[in-house]
């Protein structure tokens, strides 16, 4: 009797089971998307974002492991990403800054790149922010990533009165390794504290802003921030 009621149940209800097993593949091997809870990439990605995450760029994957079966291409300078932190395995987005033989280093908030200081101008838009970020005092900048390859001009966010690390280095990054950091700067716990993050720890890469819902304002939708692509090199 009762696998008769199972067989029932399976025959009524398995195109929603098929539905929902491909769905999960889907998720898990190919596009994804992520709620940002923090502020380590403001003023570029806010508190309460949902952000689409290309899962096979960096390889195909077989679904619900780590394990790639093609290599696909390398995290390229000033691409947003998702990755395992080597730290503690949680999930975090920053944007990569040094890659396989940079040789990187900072001094007072300027980086510089196998002996390059990389181009700052001061960004005077107004960005939104969370109430809780905003109460800092804060300025933004425009960072000119450059490399032979790409440019990637981006906002960045420093905070002044904050303890942080603003100058490190120089570190030469490893083969298969690479040096991510937030977009705010003073408020990011990124490579300089977690240091290198391995090419199999990344997940994917960062293309847009699907959505975003407003913690401080009982989380409704922020209309201006729907499907709003991120600043990835081409």
């Amino acid at each position: 009797m009762q696998n008769t009621r199972l067989k029932i149940w399976f025959r009524e209800y398995r195109g929603l089971l098929l539905f929902f097993g491909l769905m999960m593949i889907f998720r898990s091997a190919y596009a994804d998307w992520m709620t940002v809870p923090t502020a380590s990439m403001n003023p570029t990605i806010i508190e309460g974002d949902r952000i689409l995450v290309n899962k096979h760029a960096y390889g195909w994957r077989i679904p619900f492991t780590m394990t790639r079966i093609t290599k696909g291409n390398d995290p390229h300078r000033g691409e947003i990403a998702v990755f395992y932190s080597p730290a503690d395995n949680k999930r975090l987005v920053k944007r990569v800054i040094g890659i396989p033989g940079d040789t990187l280093e900072m001094r007072n908030e300027v980086l510089i790149i196998n002996g390059q200081p990389q181009t700052y101008s001061q960004d005077f838009h107004a960005h939104e922010l969370s109430q809780d970020m905003s109460r800092y005092d804060h300025v933004f900048f425009t960072e000119q990533l450059s490399s032979a390859q790409s440019r990637v001009d981006h906002s960045v966010m420093f905070l002044p009165g904050r303890p942080a690390k603003r100058n490190f280095g120089p570190v030469v990054i490893a083969a298969d390794h690479y040096w991510m950091m937030g977009d705010n700067r003073d408020d990011s716990a990124d490579s300089r504290y977690i240091g290198l993050v391995p090419r199999e720890s990344f997940v994917g890469r960062a293309n847009k802003v699907v959505a975003s819902l407003n913690p401080d304002r009982w989380y409704l939708p922020r209309v201006d921030r729907f499907w709003i692509p991120l600043d990835n090199p081409s």
